[in-house]
């Protein structure tokens, strides 16, 4: 293991944070109890003053597919992976064309789209060095429970890779910003959207500082350059104030903040 200094105002996807200094963990490393771990901040909204932070390191970027059996490591970039199963012709991966990010940030999260999700492709995630069954876990909408920091996962595959599917999935993006984010920032309510609710209570477009709920999709933190955590947090709980207020429901967020 070893320490690397990241700027999240670079490394993250939403362009907010300062230079962190974060444990890497390399193979045969024995895990620390005592660090947050995160993926390539794709879903991460990173303080000035986090809890101490670790990452694998690209020991655990790879891919290896022996027979019927894919070993992924957390670290592999979900668009490896994708181009991986489109040259092997493998079925079931299509969806991740839409999610940026780590295998380990997705798996942590049960990232999806729809009905599409990583818990239904998943057979067995390695767990502090150990292979546990997905249906030994908890696990629900954007919702895992690892207990321990997962370095890699195994899939079950079949032929099939659907190019259709593929087409319709990337389609969706034409409703998200391409300014930064961190994609959802709170997750869809039962029966309902957060983005509506965003909408409904005023926030579409609303500002703070150089960050924004997007005029494009009201469910997207964008950040227009130098945005800071200070103008982030604000705008999360002011959504979660409003909302809460008027139609008595709590938004979660989707967003980890740390």
């Amino acid at each position: 293991m070893y320490f690397k200094t990241i700027d999240f105002s670079k490394f993250s996807s939403i362009k907010v944070g300062v230079p962190i200094e974060v444990l890497m963990l390399e193979r045969d490393d024995i895990i620390p109890n005592d660090r947050v771990i995160i993926g390539h901040a794709n879903n991460l909204l990173v303080s000035n003053t986090p809890p101490p932070l670790m990452m694998l390191s690209k020991d655990f970027s790879f891919i290896e597919l022996n027979s019927n059996v894919l070993t992924v490591g957390c670290a592999t970039p979900t668009g490896k992976l994708l181009s991986f199963a489109k040259k092997n012709d493998l079925a079931g991966f299509e969806f991740i064309s839409k999610l940026p990010g780590s295998m380990g940030g997705m798996v942590a999260m049960n990232a999806g789209v729809k009905s599409y999700e990583i818990f239904n492709i998943v057979e067995s995630i390695k767990i502090d060095n150990i292979w546990i069954k997905r249906d030994e876990l908890q696990y629900g909408y954007r919702f895992a429970k690892l207990n321990g920091v997962a370095t890699e996962l195994r899939f079950n595959v079949k032929k099939g890779f659907n190019k259709n599917l593929l087409e319709e999935l990337i389609s969706l993006r034409s409703n998200q910003p391409k300014t930064p984010s961190a994609g959802s920032a709170f997750k869809n309510p039962k029966g309902d959207f957060a983005g509506r609710l965003i909408e409904e209570v005023g926030l579409k477009g609303v500002s703070k500082g150089a960050m924004q709920w997007s005029e494009v999709h009201a469910n997207f933190l964008v950040n227009h350059g130098g945005g800071r955590f200070e103008e982030a947090k604000y705008l999360i709980d002011l959504a979660k104030e409003r909302v809460l207020l008027k139609f008595r429901i709590e938004l979660e967020e989707e967003i980890k903040v740390l």
